[in-house]
């Protein structure tokens, strides 16, 4: 992006919000419109609206909280690259900064922000994606730099790193006690797809049975709750 673009669109900049608390979408709303040439060209509570509404709100930068009633905000984020390759995208969220972030700049993200960030911070990061940065907050990013610097280890956090982003959202639903099917109502795949998935988490993460996979993901949503 040139220099000249880079202001243009920092002058004037269209905003689109994926987010399904109402307070949180109307203090975004308020706060972003604040500034000059800045404006909502749309906002949803919903992952599957978001997909066929965004691409027609025409926006400069995508904000998506990471976890929706009906969807997940990293496969969101995969499915509007797709669908908006040249639109940024910033994932904000109430949950464990340092578990998250990583999966969502894979997924694509140009920025992470935990919600509990000073209102300024949301701004600044919008602007610095604006500008063709990555945007994190600066503990975390001293964080991955020390990760990615120290020996492998078989640690449940590594571990968990190491799950596809589906079979990730399938750990969590566990965790937050949700059974089969209805694991398979959220995330609009079969039964069986989910069984499947519990395999795979059974093997990845080793453990022997369907309890004591339910008791892992329990335990590890319990250790990281909303901030």
């Amino acid at each position: 992006m040139s220099t000249a673009l880079e202001e243009n669109v920092l002058a004037s900049c269209r905003i689109f919000v994926v987010d399904d608390h109402p307070l949180v979408r109307d203090g975004l709303r308020r706060l972003l419109e604040s500034k000059p040439g800045w404006t909502l060209c749309g906002e949803t509570p919903s992952a599957l609206q978001a997909i066929s509404e965004a691409p027609k709100a025409r926006p400069d930068i995508l904000v998506i909280d990471i976890l929706l009633d009906d969807g997940d905000g990293i496969e969101l984020t995969k499915n509007l690259r797709a669908l908006l390759p040249a639109v940024p995208i910033l994932i904000l969220s109430m949950y464990d900064e340092a578990f998250y972030a990583e999966r969502a700049l894979r997924a694509g993200a140009q920025g992470f922000l935990m919600k509990t960030e000073a209102s300024e911070n949301i701004v600044a990061a919008i602007e610095q994606i604006l500008r063709g940065e990555l945007y994190v907050s600066p503990g975390l990013g001293k964080s991955i730099l020390k990760r990615l610097a120290k020996p492998v280890s078989s640690t449940d956090a590594e571990a968990l790193q190491k799950l596809s982003d589906r079979e990730w959202a399938v750990f969590r639903l566990i965790g937050e006690g949700h059974g089969t099917r209805r694991i398979a109502e959220k995330l609009r795949i079969s039964v069986k797809t989910v069984e499947t998935y519990r395999e795979h988490l059974k093997s990845k993460l080793g453990l022997k049975s369907g309890a004591d996979l339910l008791h892992h993901a329990v335990q590890w949503m319990r250790n990281h709750p909303r901030v």
